[in-house]
């Protein structure tokens, strides 16, 4: 199984992933700067990708390190880094490195795992593992937020395998190429609680070839419950749950976001 998460081999994710609407839109930026402020410190993000979430960051002032399997997301945001500020370059620091084992030298303020990264992670020995390291990496009494989407019932019980669906808008890349992207689950384990997610990418060049694109990964769900048990056997203590980026409370949306602020004991 692949352990970047489809990321290995396609190039293509990290060229297109800043111009995606849903990327571009998402309300969580103003989230995660506002607890890394809040933090007072040093800041460690999982799964930082193209740092569309750790650039903001490090324009607020604080220092952050980004860890990512992906080679070619890591390279889009060293690229985008070198565009910046002395002063955010300064406080920015990328890593390649594996979430379910990495040892930075170093202890952090907060840790986050920003846009359902951790749901890459398909048994619950890598969940367990990732969890210790970040246990490991923070500062006693400092904060991890750990977020993940919340699993739909109805969704998951629709019987739309091998579906195409999604109603992203068509965007176009810098060199005139116009791309559509849609949503497939290819297969599904209600055992396990394992997707196998497609994201297709339909392009269509200046000269009017098209092609069609795949990025295929399994995701793991979780359950609140589930996950609430998992962060006490790693030695956390939750403090919030979060239904939205809006911190709207466990519950008060669904199915909303699951988003877990938990404290290291």
């Amino acid at each position: 199984m692949d352990p970047t998460g489809g990321y290995a081999g396609r190039e293509f994710v990290a060229e297109f992933y800043d111009h995606i609407p849903l990327h571009r839109e998402r309300q969580d930026v103003a989230f995660y700067v506002e607890a890394a402020q809040r933090s007072g410190g040093a800041v460690l993000e999982l799964g930082c990708g193209t740092g569309r979430i750790l650039l903001p960051i490090a324009r607020a002032g604080i220092e952050i390190t980004g860890l990512d399997l992906s080679e070619s997301m890591l390279a889009v945001c060293r690229q985008k880094l070198s565009q910046e500020s002395a002063g955010v370059q300064a406080r920015c620091r990328l890593a390649y490195g594996d979430m379910r084992e990495f040892d930075l030298g170093r202890r952090f303020q907060l840790v986050t795992t920003p846009f359902r990264s951790f749901q890459h992670l398909i048994t619950i020995e890598e969940q367990a593992s990732c969890l210790r390291r970040i246990h490991d990496h923070l500062e006693d009494g400092c904060a991890l937020i750990l977020e993940m989407f919340n699993p739909s019932l109805e969704f998951l019980v629709q019987q739309t395998l091998g579906v195409e669906w999604g109603d992203d808008p068509e965007f176009v890349l810098p060199d005139g190429r116009r791309v559509l992207r849609r949503n497939r689950i290819a297969a599904r384990d209600l055992y396990q609680q394992v997707q196998n997610v497609e994201l297709i990418y339909y392009l269509t060049h200046p000269d009017g070839r098209t092609q069609r694109l795949v990025h295929a990964f399994p995701m793991r769900y979780l359950f609140r419950f589930e996950a609430e048990h998992l962060l006490a056997r790693c030695g956390f203590k939750i403090e919030d749950i979060y239904a939205d980026f809006d911190k709207s409370p466990y519950g008060s949306k669904y199915p909303g976001e699951l988003i877990f602020v938990a404290r290291k004991t």
